[in-house]
């Protein structure tokens, strides 16, 4: 079941319909932390992965049932909350050569667009700011679907992935190798397994 209908401009008489499925699902979502992730992979010493994600975060979605358009997204990330598996490696990434923690606490992205892809699929697109620089980020977004919980609370997930270079946002810190190529990939991929409960 896609969350956002598409009509084509030339049959858009022809199609006037909305799905009462698809625009009962339009409303203001809360993201709710405990059943959603926010992960990270990097290339480490141009041989392995090393994968990451955000314990600390707040978000919102405004869903339009019929207009994708419409749709928008907003999210808060606490710098200080990245976890690794690795102390020292996780310490090494709140210190100035990386996020600089103490100066920029938090990571945001507010979304300026979506748009339908076809069947579930949806890119999102908007504005990432990270050490006070924000530049455009594209996010490609399949709709998992919705349900109610046991606890009566209505329910959307989405599952979520991009990629960016980290020295667009002044990420820069690194080491050669000694056998060539550098420590940590300047290219990151994102990912995203949100699960937002509607407001009442």
């Amino acid at each position: 079941m896609s969350i956002f209908s598409r009509t084509d401009t030339r049959t858009a008489a022809a199609d006037t319909a909305v799905s009462p499925e698809l625009a009962a699902l339009t409303g203001d979502y809360t993201i709710d932390p405990a059943h959603s992730t926010i992960g990270f992979t990097a290339r480490h010493a141009m041989v392995t992965n090393v994968k990451g994600g955000f314990q600390d975060f707040t978000g919102t979605l405004r869903l339009d049932g019929t207009d994708p358009a419409r749709s928008t997204a907003s999210l808060d990330v606490v710098m200080d909350s990245i976890e690794t598996g690795n102390a020292d490696r996780d310490g090494h990434l709140k210190s100035a050569d990386f996020f600089r923690t103490d100066e920029f606490p938090a990571m945001t992205f507010r979304s300026t667009g979506v748009e339908a892809l076809g069947g579930d699929d949806y890119r999102i697109t908007g504005d990432l700011t990270i050490l006070g620089t924000t530049r455009k980020l594209a996010i490609d977004l399949e709709f998992n679907g919705a349900a109610k919980d046991p606890f009566g609370n209505e329910r959307v997930g989405f599952e979520g992935k991009a990629e960016i270079l980290r020295s667009e946002w002044g990420l820069t810190w690194n080491a050669a190798l000694e056998t060539g190529g550098v420590l940590v990939s300047d290219k990151i991929k994102l990912n995203f397994d949100i699960s937002a409960i509607r407001n009442a």
